[in-house]
């Protein structure tokens, strides 16, 4: 008895092997379906980060609530002694805010890069067979929709209060256009801190280290004649400063063909130095 059940102890399991006929039917016939072109996959990405806003409302309160908060106090606070009407000053000031308040959301585009590689979910957006770079320029893709937004709703802001764009209708697109095209491209500095700092409040707080001095020494608040020598010398400097003025005087009416260039010539800069980075590091990471 003891023999048999040795016996019995050391039979090795049975292995199942599936034919060739049943892999066939299990394994669908047929070409398999094309590769997603770059564009197709960059729009699917950008509609993740569309619907990350739909499931998390809150992220928009830095495009609506803050916007509007900034509008009212630099007006009412500035406005008087400035310029010595609320009105007058609301016309130099708000492209000034339109620009500060979409530039500084930027840096979220870093934050939640970071919060993805923190969660392992690039892990697996490495892993699909689409354009490497098409998960970074998804999720700017989205973060455009949150700078129109904030743009929209400090124009709205300032039309309430009295602002007047000599440029009409076409002059304002035009300013926001100009807008969302360097804030897309400025975005790509936050995505290579986004790749290279380790936690999300590391980008954060690098990002504003970097985004106060250049918004508010500028000419966002104050024309830069007003500064010390040695402060205008950054000012003019500052890609800031060249966006605002660029936008300042589409809105006005009078394009600035030198500021507009310097905008679009920084912004391919930006897109081609910081773009390139972020790539070698997502490469290698």
């Amino acid at each position: 008895m003891s023999t048999a059940i040795t016996t019995e102890a050391r039979t090795a399991p049975a292995t199942y092997i599936p034919s060739a006929e049943t892999l066939g039917t299990v394994l669908a016939p047929g070409a398999r379906p094309p590769r997603p072109s770059a564009l197709s996959a960059s729009v699917t990405f950008g509609w993740r980060a569309m619907l990350k806003i739909k499931h998390v409302p809150e992220q928009l309160f830095d495009v609506t609530a803050f916007p509007i908060i900034m509008t009212l106090m630099f007006t009412y606070l500035f406005g008087g002694a400035l310029a010595g009407s609320t009105t007058e000053y609301l016309q130099f000031l708000l492209p000034g805010i339109m620009v500060t308040s979409v530039v500084m959301i930027t840096m979220y585009t870093g934050v939640g890069l970071n919060t993805d590689i923190e969660k392992g979910v690039f892990d697996r957006f490495r892993t699909l067979p689409v354009w490497r770079p098409s998960a970074l320029v998804g999720m700017i893709f989205g973060d455009v929709l949150r700078y129109v937004l904030a743009a929209t709703v400090i124009l709205t802001v300032g039309l309430i209060l009295g602002f007047r764009p000599g440029g009409g209708a076409v002059g304002v697109l035009a300013g926001i256009g100009l807008l969302v095209v360097f804030s897309f491209a400025f975005s790509w500095v936050w995505t290579m801190f986004g790749l290279i700092l380790r936690s999300e409040k590391s980008v954060m707080g690098v990002s504003m280290l970097v985004l106060f001095p250049l918004t508010f020494l500028s000419n966002v608040f104050v024309e830069p004649t007003t500064m010390p020598g040695w402060l205008q010398a950054f000012v003019n400097v500052n890609p800031i400063t060249h966006l605002v003025a660029a936008v300042r005087s589409v809105m006005a009416g009078s394009p600035d063909a030198g500021a507009i260039t310097w905008v679009l010539a920084s912004s391919a800069v930006f897109v081609a130095v910081f773009g390139a980075l972020t790539m070698y590091r997502y490469n290698r990471k």
